[in-house]
């Protein structure tokens, strides 16, 4: 089902949303290139030591303070790990990533997709959304088409998460039609330079208004392939914006 709802060939402006570089000292040009001005940046997550770490570190909190000087939303990185971790544990590492680094949201990794989880995660999202006030940008990481009760709990939803190919045989879930292009997240791995205008129309045709796509490859229950900036990244910011058109 089609999200585009215009006959004059507009379509929804797409944005990047970084679900985890590498840390600073290892990504150091990746970090770099998200203060570029000019950039399509809807967020980017910040992952210390899988959560928050033990202890402020740095170099996280430098590449922190540069990105929101540049105006860019940075979101602390919980692992859900499909609603097994415990409730307490989850709500502490979220106000050590506000206190220490100044988040505006969470990035809510391995976030479960059935309704048997749906009020945990309802729970989970509307504390979260008191720790910062009621100003929390929460994007729940399914990977795949949750229950349409889940589009209710956080501001977006990552509906597709995985490699090229495949992406470019994947089917939209028909409830998304009744939601705006910015619920949803695409993050897509393998998807080869030539392929790129291709994963594209994909993304805006199945109405996500969040991408990142990267040619580099993944490997199982792995999120290295996001760690790095794509051979590519200059043409993803040249080809989305304001303005684009087919």
């Amino acid at each position: 089902m089609s999200h585009l709802t215009t006959t004059t060939g507009a379509v929804q402006a797409l944005g990047v949303g970084v679900p985890g570089y590498a840390h600073p000292l290892l990504a150091p040009v990746e970090w770099g290139e998200l203060t570029r001005p000019g950039t399509p940046l809807h967020w980017a997550v910040l992952n210390v030591a899988d959560g928050p770490g033990s202890r402020p570190d740095p170099h996280c909190l430098e590449a922190a303070g540069k990105l929101r000087n540049a105006g860019v939303r940075v979101l602390g990185h919980l692992d859900l790990a499909y609603g097994s971790r415990p409730f307490g544990e989850l709500v502490s590492d979220a106000h050590r990533f506000l206190d220490w680094y100044k988040v505006d949201g969470y990035y809510l990794d391995r976030a479960p997709a059935d309704r048997a989880d749906l009020a945990g995660t309802r729970r989970l999202t509307a504390t979260l959304e008191a720790v910062l006030g009621g100003e929390a940008h929460l994007v729940l990481g399914h990977g795949t088409h949750p229950h349409p009760g889940y589009a209710e709990t956080a501001d977006q939803l990552v509906t597709f998460s995985g490699s090229w190919v495949d992406y470019r045989w994947s089917q939209v879930a028909e409830w998304t039609a009744d939601h705006p292009e910015a619920k949803f997240v695409h993050l897509v791995h393998g998807v080869p330079r030539t392929h790129l205008d291709e994963a594209l129309r994909i993304a805006r045709w199945q109405g996500a208004g969040t991408i990142f796509f990267t040619d580099r490859a993944g490997g199982p229950g792995e999120s290295a392939p996001f760690h790095s900036l794509p051979g590519y990244w200059d043409e993803i910011v040249s080809r989305i914006g304001p303005g684009v058109s087919e």
